[in-house]
């Protein structure tokens, strides 16, 4: 049996305990309650701020509330621009299981190699990373469907060009940020892209939306744009010189057709294009917006200015006569040539037979400050007053540099340089009744307020040459519509290849057309030019005046113009051909 054990007599129980060290343990007990409660008294009321903006920075969030950007519309209301939702991959990469089939899968469907793929996913210091920006519906739900840890979407806003390369290098583009690159998209930009709204939240580790915080500023969609251009003529003046280009085996080509009572431009084309929202492989071919940003010396198109200039200094009469002799000019040891041998022609036959002999005898008459002043006021050499990125001056030299022989040539478009764009509104001098008018972009139904440039019966006199021009034994006539009166001037300009024209043998072209119709009341101004043709045929009466042709005829019906002619027109076998 065993024997109890009596505590109280135990020597180290029944020792007395300082009542001090009781004291003390209860005391650090008390203070270290008081600290707590200190500290928590500091955390919530008094450090409250400090604490809440580190919680902030862990796992607050300011999400962007993207704003539609606003579309852009021909002057019928069509769409050639135009947002819709896209979805865009993203992924947390310390998140995301690399194990299995998976990603070979997401790589597959995110057409990217999976070297690519994994070199996004390897640092995994960061805590987003895109993996691929507007992706297609059909696509981001395949990618959901896997459920790969780590890997999220979210709903952004991709641009749509319904009207494809047809309209690309008017339109223009925005890249992936949804900011305008090219054309109206880059020129109207900060009207388009609205104001952007934000939304404060807080977030954990996995990136998912815990709660709001503060008040949500809701995006202001971008405005609609609404352009003079004409979505139907657009389309079929692109189709007209896409199909000259490829039967005259040509590099490139132009075209710009205008309002030539408003100012508006209805088109503006250029071959070779693209497909705005498929930009893969371009090439600088393609983006080039050669209307507008590219100069050339623009030959025998010229030449009514200088005939104008002419006519309205009294100098000449649309009868005097000019003896353009066998078709070789010798001046200042240098030799202007016709194409043909001509002999007399009237002023009316040196722009119909487009004599360069002809119109050098004319310019030869004047002073190079008023040929100087009378091209400058018609635009050349000055950037065009429009609101469209790359729009170029051309060149137009100080008169006070020129030599008899340059002041010559420049009288027939050599020694010059001006965009097909700044040719098509020059010829406003001859269509508005001697005014140059401005251009505009954006639809305007009141008639144009011009700078006088012409009188008006000189304006008249030059309209009547461009016709004779177009028409029988002239050098443009298959520039000839049906129904509808016409009247312009081709031209064939040498290239220069380096600091010369080439051989006789290597001699490359450009062939132009810029004419007006209906010629007593002018509608509209179209400019066509071809870039090096190389099928046979390289005059512009050729080559540019056909485009124009159709050009004219199918814009004319689609603006509900009368016609103001009979049906057939008056084209003969063979046109003349214009002098170099």
């Amino acid at each position: 049996m065993s024997k109890s054990i009596r505590y109280t007599s135990s020597p180290l129980l029944a020792s007395r305990t300082p009542v001090w060290r009781s004291k003390f343990v209860v005391a650090a007990i008390a203070i270290g309650f008081i600290g707590l409660a200190a500290r928590a008294a500091y955390v919530q009321v008094f450090g409250n701020q400090f604490f809440q903006h580190q919680g902030e920075v862990r796992f607050g969030r300011t999400l962007e509330l993207p704003a539609n950007r606003g579309r852009i519309l021909d002057r019928n209301g069509l769409i050639l621009a135009s947002s819709v939702p896209a979805p865009s991959i993203w992924a947390i990469p310390e998140d995301v299981e690399r194990e299995g089939g998976k990603i070979q899968q997401v790589a597959r469907l995110l057409d990217m190699p999976l070297v690519d793929l994994n070199k996004k996913l390897e640092d995994e210091d960061k805590t987003f990373v895109w993996l691929k920006r507007h992706v297609d519906d059909a696509v981001a739900r395949e990618i959901a469907a896997l459920q790969i840890k780590g890997i999220y979407q979210s709903m952004e806003y991709r641009r749509q060009y319904p009207d494809g390369e047809a309209a690309a290098h008017l339109v223009g583009f925005t890249n992936v940020e949804d900011l305008g690159q090219e054309g109206i998209e880059l020129a109207f930009n900060k009207e388009l892209a609205g104001h952007a709204g934000s939304r404060r939240v807080i977030k954990d580790r996995m990136g998912r939306v815990v709660e709001d915080v503060g008040e949500t500023l809701q995006p202001a969609d971008g405005p609609d744009l609404l352009l003079s251009v004409d979505s139907r003529v657009q389309f079929f003046a692109y189709q007209k010189l896409r199909d000259a280009v490829v039967m005259n085996k040509a590099r490139a080509g132009s075209v710009v057709v205008l309002d030539a009572v408003t100012g508006e431009v209805l088109a503006l084309a250029n071959y070779p294009s693209y497909v705005p929202d498929k930009r893969r492989n371009l090439s600088g071919e393609q983006l080039r917006n050669r209307a507008l940003t590219d100069t050339f010396e623009p030959g025998s198109v010229m030449k009514p200015f200088t005939i104008g200039l002419g006519l309205e200094t009294g100098r000449v009469t649309p009868g005097t006569l000019i003896d353009t002799g066998a078709g070789k000019l010798s001046l200042h040891g240098a030799t202007i040539s016709d194409s043909h041998p001509n002999g007399v022609l009237t002023v009316e036959g040196v722009i119909q037979k487009s004599s360069n002999i002809g119109t050098t005898k004319i310019a030869m008459q004047m002073q190079p400050r008023e040929m100087w002043e009378m091209f400058s006021q018609a635009g050349f050499g000055q950037k065009p007053q429009i609101s469209f990125p790359g729009a170029v001056s051309g060149r137009l030299r100080p008169y006070k540099s020129w030599r008899p022989i340059e002041q010559a040539t420049m009288s027939y478009g050599y020694g010059l340089s001006a965009s097909l764009f700044q040719m098509a509104r020059s010829y406003t001098v001859f269509s508005h009744d001697g005014q140059i008018i401005p251009v505009t972009l954006l639809k305007n139904s009141e008639p144009a307020v011009g700078v006088r440039v012409l009188s008006q019966h000189t304006a008249q006199q030059v309209r009547k040459m461009l016709q004779m021009a177009a028409g029988p034994g002239g050098t443009g006539q298959k520039a000839q519509t049906i129904g509808y009166s016409v009247g312009g001037k081709s031209g064939t300009a040498y290239k220069l290849l380096g600091k010369n024209y080439g051989t006789e043998k290597n001699h490359r072209y450009r062939a132009w057309f810029v004419g007006m119709a209906p010629i007593e009341q002018p509608r509209i101004i179209v400019a066509v030019m071809v870039d090096e043709p190389n099928a046979g045929h390289y005059f512009g009466g050729d080559v540019a005046a056909p485009v124009f042709s159709e050009v004219v005829q199918q814009t004319l019906r689609m603006m509900g113009v009368q016609p103001d002619m009979a049906v057939k027109p008056q084209i003969v076998a063979d046109a003349a051909e214009e002098s170099f």
